[in-house]
């Protein structure tokens, strides 16, 4: 067995965020910045474009950290529960 000269890379892998907390930093980047919460999630969540999203706060890193889906998995799950009664 010989040994490299090249160097390895080791990334560890992060952590993350739990989606709805994510969704929440995201949404607090969006206002800071002037834009309306609704309508560039909607625009992102439509077209899959990551520059509805700004980069503020890294917001567009954050957010491309989960699929699509699976955001849209979580605002319904959030908004089902709030409509639905409690059993």
């Amino acid at each position: 067995m010989s040994v490299s000269d090249e160097t390895m890379m080791f990334k560890k892998k992060r952590e993350k965020a739990p989606v709805a907390q994510t969704i929440v930093e995201v949404c607090e980047a969006l206002e800071a910045r002037g834009y309306d919460p609704k309508d560039q999630l909607a625009g992102y969540l439509l077209s899959g474009d990551p520059t509805y999203i700004t980069s503020y706060q890294d917001a567009r890193n954050k957010i491309r950290q989960y699929e699509r889906y699976e955001l849209v998995e979580a605002l319904l799950d959030h908004y089902l529960a709030a409509i639905r009664p409690k059993k």
